[in-house]
């Protein structure tokens, strides 16, 4: 029997610089389309395992050395990426020192997550929701 045509898989790392007052965010913007800013992250190799993904992502768009705390959640909508259906997994992560853009990053910033004032790629805006509500009351998110 042959094996069925799934979804590819994708990380997302939601990094708090935790050595800035506020614990502010980094996000980056993307050299490649789709364009827009975005939440650090890509697909995982084969042979990896997510974690080392997101670990490895982190590392490659922001320069930083990240440690994982949390699996903030799945986020499979079949619309979440017009390049085609990715699922993906988003965690949140801690870092200090300064975040370089590198990579796929043309750009980056580090952001309070209540006063995000650019255009975010994906369903990017919908997963920095979830992790506002998840920091304000501790409740992880449903996958969705």
């Amino acid at each position: 029997m042959s094996r069925p045509k799934t979804p590819e898989l994708t990380v997302d790392i939601i990094i708090e610089m935790r050595d800035q007052p506020g614990n502010p965010i980094v996000l980056i913007e993307r050299k490649y389309e789709p364009f827009g800013w975005a939440i650090p992250g890509g697909f995982v190799d084969v042979g990896e395992t997510v974690k080392q993904a997101a670990m490895r992502e982190a590392l490659e768009e922001t320069c930083l050395e990240v440690e994982l705390d949390i699996l903030l959640g799945c986020y499979s909508d079949p619309a979440r990426d017009p390049r085609g259906h990715t699922v993906g997994l988003v965690f949140v992560a801690h870092a200090a020192g300064t975040p370089r853009a590198d990579d796929d990053a043309a750009a980056l910033e580090v952001f309070d997550p209540d006063d995000i004032n650019v255009e975010l790629a994906f369903d990017h805006a919908a997963i920095i929701q979830d992790y506002r509500r998840y920091r304000q009351s501790g409740v992880l998110p449903l996958p969705g």
